[in-house]
């Protein structure tokens, strides 16, 4: 069981240290626009700005159409 537990132990903190090194991307801003046309069509725009680890920003935009 010994070696159960190291092995354990080792593989978490491998995962601890990658999530240490690598980090996650932070987001900087997150806009939702929604607009309701007279036909009950309603158009939605979503627009986020991440940083990443490295210092690079991330711009992605999506557009979505919901029809009634």
């Amino acid at each position: 069981m010994n070696k159960y537990v190291r092995s354990i132990i080792s593989a978490v903190s491998a995962l601890a240290l990658s999530g240490v090194l690598f980090g996650c991307a932070r987001e900087i801003s997150h806009t939702e626009t929604n607009k309701v046309h007279n036909d009950g069509t309603v158009d939605t725009k979503e627009k986020t700005v991440t940083q990443n680890p490295d210092g690079t920003v991330t711009k992605k935009e999506e557009s979505k159409t919901t029809r009634p």
